[in-house]
C-alpha cells in the first residue's frame, strides 16, 4: 500500500498567490478527503523555518497528531538563493542547514532541493563549472542531512538547469552519497524525456520515454510526485515558458498504467506517493479528484 500526501505549495503559489489557502484549512480538507498527509511547502503562509520559533513547530507538530496527518517531505525555501552562478555557496549550505533542523523538529524525513538557476544559466555560467559547482554543494547538503536523520531528493525539471535525461545520471553518479537520490514527477518525467523541453543545445529524449527513464534511475529515486502533462510547460509572467505544466490526472496525455506499474515495483525507501497540482489554476476544488484517482491506481495493484 501507500500513503498518499499532496503538496501544500499549490495553494500558495502562481494562481494563489494573492490569496492562499491557510494551512489548517488545507489540512481540514485533506482529512476529510482521506488523505495521509501533506507534503510542506516551506514558506508563508505555511509554516516554515524562518516564521515558525520553537514554539510554533511544537504546535505544528500537535495540529498533525490531532488531524491525523504525517508530513511527507520538505519543499525547502532555496530558490532565493545562489547555486550555480556564485563561487561561494556558503549562503545556500547555511539555508540547507537550517531546512534540515525545521525538518528534525516538525519529524519531517526528506527534504527537497532543486538546481535554482534555469537553464539558461549556461549563457552566464559554463556547464563543466556549474556541474562542478552543484555536485560539490549537494554532496556536502547530503553530509549535512545524513547528520540531522534526513534523506535529500533531487527533483529535475525543464526550469532548471540540467534537465536532460543524461544529465540527471551524471549527478547521480558524482552524489553518490546513500541519502541522495532522484524525485521522480511524471509530468517532468514526461516532458524531460518525451518531450524534451528547455533542453540546452540539441534536445535529448528517450525512445522509451518515461519507462526508459526511471529503469534509467531505479535504484536512486528516493521520492515520487504523481500528476499529469499535457506536453507544454507553465508559463511566467512575461509568458514565456518556465517549467511543466501539472494536470489533474486525465487531463493531459500520460499514459499512467505502466508507469505506475513501474513506480510500485521501486524501492524508494519509504510508503508516500504525492500528488503536485503546482500551478494548476484550480488546485483547491481539483483536489478530490486527484485523491480518487491516485487511489485507483493504488487499489488496483494491492
Amino acid at each position: 500500500m501507500k500513503r498518499i500526501s499532496i503538496g501544500s505549495w499549490a495553494y500558495t503559489i502562481g494562481p494563489y498567490e494573492k490569496d492562499p489557502v491557510d494551512f489548517d484549512t488545507v489540512c481540514t480538507k485533506l482529512v476529510a478527503l482521506g488523505f495521509d498527509g501533506v507534503e510542506l511547502g516551506g514558506f508563508p503562509p505555511h509554516p516554515n523555518p524562518d516564521d515558525t520559533d520553537q514554539a510554533g513547530r511544537e504546535e505544528v507538530v500537535e495540529k498533525m497528531k490531532s488531524w491525523g496527518l504525517s508530513f511527507s517531505g520538505l519543499a525547502a525555501n532555496l530558490w532565493g538563493e545562489q547555486l550555480i552562478n556564485t563561487d561561494d555557496q556558503t549562503k545556500y549550505i547555511e539555508e540547507f542547514t537550517k531546512n534540515c533542523k525545521f525538518c528534525n523538529d516538525l519529524g519531517i524525513q526528506g527534504i527537497r532541493v532543486d538546481s535554482v538557476q534555469p537553464p539558461t544559466i549556461f549563457g552566464e555560467v559554463d556547464e563543466a563549472t556549474a556541474f562542478e559547482r552543484v555536485t560539490t554543494t549537494w554532496r556536502r547538503c547530503a553530509e549535512i542531512a545524513a547528520d540531522h536523520g534526513l534523506y535529500v531528493t533531487w527533483e529535475f525539471e525543464p526550469g532548471f538547469a540540467f534537465n536532460k535525461p543524461s544529465d540527471v545520471t551524471r549527478i547521480l553518479d558524482a552524489v553518490p552519497n546513500d541519502n541522495f537520490g532522484v524525485l521522480y514527477d511524471t509530468s517532468h518525467g514526461h516532458m524531460c524525456a518525451v518531450v524534451g523541453a528547455r533542453h540546452p543545445g540539441e534536445a535529448e529524449t528517450l525512445e522509451g520515454g518515461q519507462l526508459e527513464l526511471i529503469e534509467k534511475l531505479s535504484g536512486r529515486i528516493n521520492h515520487v510526485h504523481l500528476i499529469d502533462s499535457d506536453d507544454t510547460c507553465h508559463k511566467d509572467a512575461d509568458g514565456n515558458d518556465e517549467t511543466s505544466m501539472h494536470l489533474p490526472f486525465g487531463d493531459g496525455v500520460v499514459d499512467f498504467d505502466p508507469i505506475v506499474d513501474r513506480l510500485f515495483k521501486e524501492d524508494i525507501g519509504h510508503d508516500w506517493w504525492t500528488i503536485d497540482l503546482c500551478f494548476w489554476p484550480d488546485a483547491w476544488s481539483a483536489t478530490e479528484q486527484c485523491k480518487k484517482s491516485i487511489d485507483s491506481f493504488v487499489a488496483q495493484r494491492a
